[in-house]
């Protein structure tokens, strides 16, 4: 049995048996029946000669490759989002490319795209305009409408800073709403995602922000498919969902509870939009075509282990879940390295990378675990763990 030492929260080192069986998912998965995108992480080159907390450097090959491998399994990507770490190393300008090769690609092989238009392009300013924030959304959308993807119009720090009130909200997505040319997601992330959205729709109060939200649908519900919202709590989720006018749909971003809100209740239920989708994809795929053919058994049976895993990647400070992202990808042989954009391979403490470890092989997904034992040795060596 494949083991390895791990250093344990009594300050121990102890092996750990690998136990979890990897899932495999079926080469002809029948269609599903709820909408599901996977957030996309981006592998940047490590071998690139910048300073890598400050630049930004691409392997757009095996980028390109993993959102294939997304497709392939049935999921539709989500691109240029937090996941790909957009505005936390990933500027306007990469996110543009990025969206522009991933939409060709998604052309050439017929599958879903839709991707972040934010206002990260703006200058930093204590004191942006709501015309200057228009402007920016306007002219992201308009981008990303061109590459030939679907817009998620993403929460923005410099409207959370210009606004000053509810109204200014309604007004801002009104005006960009009615420029588009297909309906759009709208993306309500909270700010245990990203501190700088706090008060988002001009209030710290949910409930009202809520109604603001639903107004600016309701307002615009030709120009919106739906609302995926990150809160993590699941009873705000099914609220929203329950209230949404006919045609818009929820997509869940709740990384704690999205099983129960995908398969839903007598009232309904969450389509999906989710980072923890890229690390366990394959689990997710199974357990989706699970459901969509009413075995709900063995979809719970599946999704249930990767609970504790994705609970655990998204712990506070929620913003840095990228990283156990990404070890995962490194792990399963996604990339070849386990670095990140400015620098965040080291948000996360050796501690966490040896439970996440735990934890994604009990939920099978370590895809090849003598591969992700090989390759984790050196990471916790490196960290001053005898492996």
């Amino acid at each position: 049995m494949l083991s390895l030492n791990l250093p344990t929260a009594d300050g121990r080192i102890e092996p750990y048996k690998l136990a979890g069986e990897p899932c495999r998912p079926p080469a002809h998965a029948a269609p599903w029946n709820r909408r599901v995108f996977a957030a996309a992480h981006v592998v940047v080159d490590p071998f690139a000669d910048i300073d890598p907390t400050l630049g930004t450097a691409i392997d757009w090959e095996r980028t390109l490759a993993f959102r294939d491998h997304l497709w392939g399994l049935g999921f539709g990507v989500a691109e240029a989002m937090d996941t790909a770490q957009r505005g936390m190393g990933l500027d306007w300008p990469h996110a543009l490319e990025l969206v522009q090769r991933a939409a060709r690609s998604a052309k050439a092989r017929g599958a879903a795209i839709a991707s972040g238009a934010g206002t990260d392009h703006l200058p930093e300013s204590d004191s942006p305009t709501l015309d200057a924030v228009t402007e920016a959304y306007l002219m992201q959308c308009e981008a990303i409408e061109a590459a030939g993807s679907q817009v998620i119009l993403m929460a923005s720090r410099a409207l959370a800073k210009a606004a000053r009130g509810p109204d200014d909200y309604v007004r801002v997505y009104g005006k960009v709403l009615t420029q588009l040319q297909q309906p759009a997601i709208l993306h309500w992330l909270g700010d245990m995602f990203d501190p700088a959205l706090a008060g988002y729709w001009g209030t710290d109060d949910v409930a009202a922000a809520m109604a603001t939200a639903l107004k600016v649908i309701r307002e615009n519900s030709a120009k919106v498919d739906g609302i995926k919202i990150s809160l993590l709590s699941a009873e705000r989720e099914i609220e929203m969902r329950r209230t949404l006018p006919q045609g818009v749909v929820m997509y869940t971003g709740d990384d704690f509870n999205y099983p129960d809100l995908i398969a839903g209740d007598k009232q309904g239920y969450s389509h999906a939009l989710l980072g923890i989708f890229d690390p366990i994809a394959p689990v997710a795929a199974t357990a989706l075509e699970a459901l969509a053919s009413g075995d709900r058994g063995r979809y719970d049976a599946l999704m249930a282990p990767t609970v504790p895993l994705s609970r655990h990647i998204f712990r506070a400070p929620t913003r840095f879940y990228k990283t156990g992202v990404v070890f995962l990808a490194y792990l399963n042989g996604f990339q070849d390295h386990f670095t990140m954009l400015a620098g965040q391979e080291n948000t996360r403490s050796t501690l966490h990378l040896a439970e996440l470890l735990r934890l994604a092989d009990r939920a099978g997904v370590l895809l090849d675990p003598d591969r992700a034992v090989a390759r984790a040795r050196p990471v916790f060596a490196a960290r001053g763990v005898a492996c």
